[in-house]
């Protein structure tokens, strides 16, 4: 008859830790692939808002993005913003500028797309449509969450990027076009993809879908 030989309390020690060091990897694992885990979600159509012609859903991989549009602050640059967003261009286009916690920019409707991203000249594409005016006059306040045209570094050179302010940047004030702010969903903006070291992304994340809530 065989003797059952009995673990040490040392080594139900070492058993107990290699089970939890082993669940530990799996969670860790778990929610380094989920990284909209824990982000709030938002559905526009549950919420209520005063002016819902100048609402924008921007869906993002983690979620919906919800901007109110200022008309009255830059009229010019948010018919463009609307017709492009009304034309569906900007419906898979990449987040292609990314800086960790700052800011992130889209709308390179040329070398963006997610069926024909270069690389080589990504955040220098073009609509189609032409370039627009500045619209620089109107005093406004460049905090979290607001939305600009994205221009060259001449002026009148708008057209279809755009970027979001993750952080308060009062610099940009009379330097960039607005055309917005981002009214829920800020942290979602915060889980785009993003590399340390550059500001263009390699395999960057998409906007999904941009749509007028009206």
């Amino acid at each position: 008859m065989k003797k059952k030989i009995k673990q040490s309390f040392s080594e139900k020690v070492l058993l107990i830790f290699v089970i939890f060091l082993g669940i530990s990897s799996v969670v860790s694992f778990f929610l380094i692939k989920n990284k909209c885990l824990f982000v709030e979600q938002y559905n526009p159509e549950k919420l209520e808002f005063k002016n819902r012609e100048n609402i924008a859903v921007l869906n993002a991989p983690c979620g919906n993005v919800i901007i109110e549009l200022y008309p009255n602050v830059a009229p010019k640059s948010v018919e463009r913003f609307k017709f492009l967003i009304k034309k569906g261009e900007y419906n898979n286009v990449a987040f292609h500028r990314v800086i960790k916690n700052t800011l992130v920019q889209a709308g390179d409707l040329e070398f963006g797309k997610k069926n024909n991203l270069n690389y080589s000249y990504i955040g220098s594409g073009k609509s189609g449509y032409g370039s627009i005016n500045s619209e620089l006059n109107y005093p406004f306040e460049f905090t979290a969450g607001t939305v600009a045209l994205a221009r060259t570094n001449q002026k009148n050179t708008e057209d279809s990027q755009f970027f979001i302010l993750l952080v308060d940047a009062p610099l940009y004030q009379g330097e960039y076009s607005p055309v917005g702010k981002v009214i829920f969903g800020l942290d979602i903006l915060r889980k785009i993809k993003f590399d340390e070291k550059v500001e263009y992304v390699l395999r960057p994340d998409f906007i999904n879908t941009f749509k007028l809530l009206k």
